[in-house]
């Protein structure tokens, strides 16, 4: 039986961390969490929030995740979409707001608030 959602992995290209740090960080307010010292020989960062944990990691044949993403719960949506001026809103369903945006590398993520 599953009871939570441990974290999500996404992928990114070698020597992407900087920027991955400056988004996820800088922009969504993650909080950068140090890896084990075994993994963090391969490069890539972790994330954690909220009720949330990112690990992004590096591939060496990098294609960002076009279609599957994770979908964020924020608190103050039109705060970041200021920040994010490639944000593309989403129709509304189920009592959400939301928009889609890409990470630094590509990647998909929807950042959703209740209506």
């Amino acid at each position: 039986m599953i009871i939570g959602l441990h974290h999500v992995q996404l992928a990114a290209p070698a020597g992407s961390e900087p920027e991955l740090r400056a988004f996820y960080a800088g922009v969504l307010g993650l909080e950068e969490v140090a890896k084990p010292a075994e993994l963090a020989k391969r490069g890539g960062a972790w994330f954690r929030g909220q009720g949330v944990e990112v690990h992004l990691g590096i591939e060496d044949d990098f294609r960002p995740a076009a279609k599957a993403h994770p979908a964020f719960l924020v608190d103050d949506l039109d705060a970041l979409v200021a920040k994010l001026p490639g944000a593309v809103p989403g129709a509304a369903f189920g009592g959400f707001r939301r928009v889609h945006v890409s990470d630094p590398v590509g990647n998909r993520i929807e950042l959703m608030q209740r209506a």
